[in-house]
């Protein structure tokens, strides 16, 4: 089964890290990606740029309305997310765990439902 592991955070928590604890996590998280593929579990991950950078679209009443910025108004904004494969939950937590966002935000690990018809890869 698919998990995504979406890593939420306050990004001023990371405005007020030293850029070397900042460079030290991204290499941690890449190391523990490559770690994911190395167990052939691996799909893909990312960071994610400021949620400042953001576009929403909505449509209501046939009406398209874009707006820049996050969705939603709250101190943890998503900032990243790894795409696995893991055999049950316990396992993506397991993975989850190690991601150096967790221990400044939250890391929502939530399996992805599988749609008949998509565009397999």
């Amino acid at each position: 089964m698919k998990y995504l592991l979406l890593v939420h955070h306050d990004e001023n928590a990371l405005n007020v890290l030293p850029e070397i604890d900042l460079r030290a996590m991204r290499a941690e998280s890449v190391q523990i990606a490559n770690e994911i593929n190395a167990n052939h579990k691996y799909i893909d991950a990312a960071p994610l740029y400021s949620a400042s950078t953001g576009t929403c679209v909505r449509v209501r009443g046939g009406e398209t309305i874009v707006t820049d910025g996050p969705f939603a108004e709250t101190r943890e904004q998503l900032g990243g997310y790894y795409l696995i494969n893991a055999e049950e939950l316990d396992e993506a937590l397991a993975f989850a765990r190690r991601i150096p966002g967790a221990r400044i935000g939250t890391v929502e690990v939530r399996p992805v439902m599988k749609l008949e018809g998509l565009p397999e890869k």
